[in-house]
């Protein structure tokens, strides 16, 4: 049985090739991070699961909650979205962690804060795509990032209108921030194109 026909089902060997990416993935966002703003990230990855494309709002505090979502397109052998959401006040709270500023000081979301949130979308993918080239050799080129401002369940609508065609999947790679003795979550989702999952695991030699 393949992994697309079956999605539910994941044996522990193949969730735990999929938590060792997301570690692989967060250790190298953590140093990407840390060099930019010169000062110390940890991140972590507490827990990695596949679930149903139409429970991602619950993940992220349910579909009324507003958040930040970054999205990025993934081209290459296993095509893909990325769809990172974060709710909006721990969105502020990391672009004071980035910009240096005071904690509390951001309330609403400039172009530079805007940018900043975009550019931590493209270490975060770079960093994840990496990982999944480790283990599978497989080669995965985000596109550039779009941000949206909303709740969780009408960003979800959106990308799935604009994208038709996509699994019925996502990767929830569970993502923590720890900066300063602040500790920020985010929602890190990989949703493949059909037949794309089944690629990465059998690149990885898990069936």
């Amino acid at each position: 049985m393949s992994v697309d026909e079956n999605l539910t089902e994941l044996s522990e060997l193949q969730l735990d090739v999929l938590r060792e990416i997301g570690n692989v993935g967060a250790g190298n966002s953590a140093t990407a991070l840390s060099r930019l703003i010169q000062r110390r990230i940890e991140m972590n990855v507490p827990h990695v699961a596949l679930v149903p494309i139409e429970d991602v709002p619950e993940f992220v505090g349910g579909p009324e909650l507003v958040v930040v979502g970054i999205f990025l397109r993934v081209y290459g052998k296993a095509p893909s979205n990325i769809l990172f959401l974060i709710p909006r006040d721990s969105a502020f709270a990391l672009v004071d962690t980035l910009l240096g500023r005071e904690r509390g000081k951001t309330t609403e979301l400039d172009a530079m804060d805007e940018s900043a949130l975009m550019e931590i979308g493209n270490i975060l993918a770079g960093s994840y795509l990496n990982a999944f080239y480790t283990f599978t050799g497989m080669s995965m080129l985000p596109s550039i990032p779009a941000l949206a401002v909303d709740m969780a369940g009408a960003i979800l609508n959106v990308v799935l209108v604009q994208l038709g065609e996509m699994g019925d999947h996502a990767l929830l790679i569970e993502t923590n921030f720890v900066a300063e003795d602040r500790s920020i979550s985010g929602h890190f989702f990989l949703v493949p194109d059909p037949g794309s999952l089944s690629s990465i695991m059998n690149a990885v030699g898990v069936e």
